[in-house]
């Protein structure tokens, strides 16, 4: 019988959600006015946000598991960050609060800013509709 191998380990996911993070944070920088896809990458950075935070307790427990529990509690606490920028960039979405955005993005930049972006590769139709997937959903509980 040969190995089976998990092709979406958590850790690439979390490099690729990483990645599509540094492209939406760039590109709302660079954007001049606030416009319907502007507010579809702030609600995509809350997804992807979301998604990192989910993968992160995964990760751990496989540290845990190998006895290796204050690796894994040092591991939560570097990603912590993900979970806490997620539910105050959701607010600010549905409350309308725009201009509370570039705050946001610039407490966010730090994480992402190791991440190169010699050419964005990410495609618009990544984003395409989120703002209005995210409005209809119920709110994210308060953390």
């Amino acid at each position: 019988m040969s190995r089976v191998f998990k092709v979406d380990n958590p850790g690439k996911v979390r490099n690729q959600l990483m990645r599509t993070c540094a492209e939406l944070i760039r590109r709302l920088s660079q954007k001049a006015a606030l416009d319907e896809e502007a507010k579809d990458m702030a609600a995509t950075l809350v997804y992807c946000l979301r998604q990192i935070d989910g993968g992160v307790d995964e990760s751990a427990r496989a540290w845990e598991k190998r006895d290796y529990w204050i690796k894994a509690e040092r591991f939560r606490e570097r990603w912590s960050w993900a979970g806490r920028m997620a539910g105050p960039l959701e607010r600010i979405i549905r409350s309308d609060a725009w201009d509370q955005l570039p705050t946001l993005l610039a407490q966010l930049y730090p994480h992402i800013a190791d991440i190169k972006v010699n050419k964005f590769t990410r495609s618009s139709s990544l984003w395409d509709g989120a703002y209005a997937r995210l409005m209809t959903e119920p709110s994210a509980p308060a953390r």
